[in-house]
């Protein structure tokens, strides 16, 4: 290989040396600047592939897809004089590449702190004129949209980035509040829950009330109604026993002898001391009920 030859292959490696350093491609999700010794020359890139010259140009690419910003908690401070601690995010992207390169020197970490900081300030400027249902519940729509509107419009001129979306992640009370908070919120319920109990045995000793008013009065009733069957039933037996009686009173007056002895002598154990000429025993004596 002669002198020649190495020098054609050392320019041809320098060739491709030099058209891989100066040429780039700008992708879709990109944006891009070229800087001339440190001084924006262009800004206005297309997806595609362009050429800078090395040594002289610089190219610098950001990232033109939506990003967050994700706010530490802040102590923020309400209409009611009441602190909290609001976490927070935003959805952003650069909308001015030149814009946002001069606002940020190139950094994005500068664009994110800008972004908070500025965040931080509306929704401490909003909070400061609204009570807690306010900012948690009532008007947490329009209060992130108001806040949307008014930094989108801040920082596209300042920045060169457009804000997409503002929210609130959690409200939280400050760690030396949540505990008196939380114990006036379990006092009440503990009262609530007292009231709640007092009332229930309230009902339940006049149910029980009734429930024993209308137990003496079912069983008034039911013993009135037996009362008067058994008037009945006895009225009834002693009709039947005068008609027995009209008929045949000395069977009536067997019958009714038998029945005495069954009842007197129901148990051996049991003693009558009657004399012997007693009326008692005349059925004993005499089948016909005669004394001897």
């Amino acid at each position: 290989m002669n002198n020649r030859t190495l020098v054609i292959i050392a320019a041809l490696l320098l060739a491709v040396l030099a058209i891989s350093s100066s040429a780039f491609v700008v992708k879709e999700t990109e944006k891009a600047v070229l800087l001339r010794f440190g001084e924006l020359v262009r800004t206005d890139y297309e997806p595609g592939l362009y050429f800078k010259i090395p040594l002289v140009h610089e190219l610098r690419k950001f990232d033109a897809r939506i990003q967050t910003v994700d706010s530490q908690p802040v102590r923020m401070l309400n209409s009611e004089n009441k602190f909290m601690m609001v976490d927070s995010y935003a959805k952003f992207r650069i909308f001015d590449v030149s814009r946002f390169y001069v606002a940020t020197r190139g950094d994005e970490r500068n664009a994110v702190r800008l972004l908070s900081e500025q965040i931080n300030n509306r929704l401490r400027n909003q909070f400061g004129v609204r009570d807690l249902h306010e900012v948690v519940s009532g008007q947490r729509d329009e209060l992130m949209s108001e806040i949307t509107t008014n930094l989108n419009e801040v920082a596209q001129t300042n920045l060169g980035v457009e804000v997409i979306d503002v929210r609130v992640k959690r409200i939280d009370l400050p760690p030396e509040v949540s505990e008196s908070v939380f114990q006036r919120m379990r006092a009440g319920r503990e009262l609530e829950a007292r009231d709640h109990r007092a009332k229930g045995q309230e009902a339940s000793e006049r149910i029980r009330a009734n429930a024993d008013r209308q137990v003496v009065e079912i069983e008034a009733e039911a013993e009135r109604k037996a009362e008067e069957l058994r008037g009945e039933g006895d009225a009834t037996a002693a009709s039947i026993y005068a008609a027995a009686f009209s008929k045949d009173p000395e069977f009536y007056r067997f019958t009714r002898s038998l029945k005495a002895y069954r009842e007197s002598f129901n148990d051996r154990a049991d003693m009558l001391l009657i004399e012997p000429d007693s009326q008692f025993f005349r059925y004993l004596k005499d089948a016909e009920g005669e004394r001897d």
